[in-house]
């Protein structure tokens, strides 16, 4: 069994988002890609998260044709696989019906960047997909597209998508993304909410690189 390392990853992932309530049931989907090749690793399809192991973790080329594995992929592998091709900087994915996110997905709305950490994190409001039906070319297109250089999309009447460079950083986007919705919707509820600046935005997102501690 290859990339042994890169399984734990995804399986250490999955389990997150199962007990992090970011999904419920065998909903939501996490990858990452294989250095230097045409290959990622991926959830399977319907299968629950707290019985899930490292072999059940499948490998498949950007075609999603299985190259190591006894399970079917996870449906939205052709979504993965587009975003791989088109975006050489991402290197991991998770994807996640968490509520208030999903919220807006299906209000087809944009959760605006209000929280410091939104900005900081992620960078850019997060902007609705056109619906397209889950598993399809279509979704994969309208993912890519509306996400661009992001790191962040909603699929309208769905969930979310968070890439990252490593495994941690697409979880840390998922969860500061569903954050920053859930306060969206208190602040509503109070009557207003104030979005940062474009300048404020872009200020807190460049210093973020220096953010913590200098490694030795």
């Amino acid at each position: 069994m290859r990339y042994l390392q890169e399984r734990k990853d995804v399986l250490e992932a999955a389990h997150n988002i199962s007990t992090s309530h970011l999904v419920v049931g065998t909903w939501g989907n996490v990858s990452v890609k294989i250095k230097d090749q045409p290959l990622m690793l991926i959830t399977p399809s319907g299968m629950r998260y707290d019985t899930m192991t490292i072999e059940d973790i499948v490998l498949v080329d950007m075609r999603i044709n299985v190259v190591e594995g006894k399970w079917k992929p996870s449906t939205e592998s052709p979504t993965h696989a587009e975003i791989y091709q088109q975006r050489s900087d991402v290197k991991a994915i998770v994807h996640v019906h968490s509520t208030y996110a999903t919220a807006f997905a299906v209000a087809h709305l944009s959760i605006p960047v209000i929280m410091e950490e939104t900005a900081q994190v992620i960078g850019h409001e997060i902007v609705t997909a056109p619906y397209a039906m889950c598993g399809t070319r279509e979704l994969a297109v309208n993912t890519v597209n509306t996400l661009g250089i992001g790191k962040a999309v909603l699929l309208a009447n769905h969930g979310l998508v968070g890439v990252g460079r490593n495994i941690s950083d697409a979880l840390r986007v998922c969860y500061i993304v569903e954050e920053t919705a859930r306060v969206a919707c208190l602040a509503h509820n109070l009557g207003q909410s104030h979005s940062l600046t474009p300048e404020e935005i872009a200020i807190l997102n460049r210093n973020f690189d220096s953010y913590g501690q200098v490694k030795t």
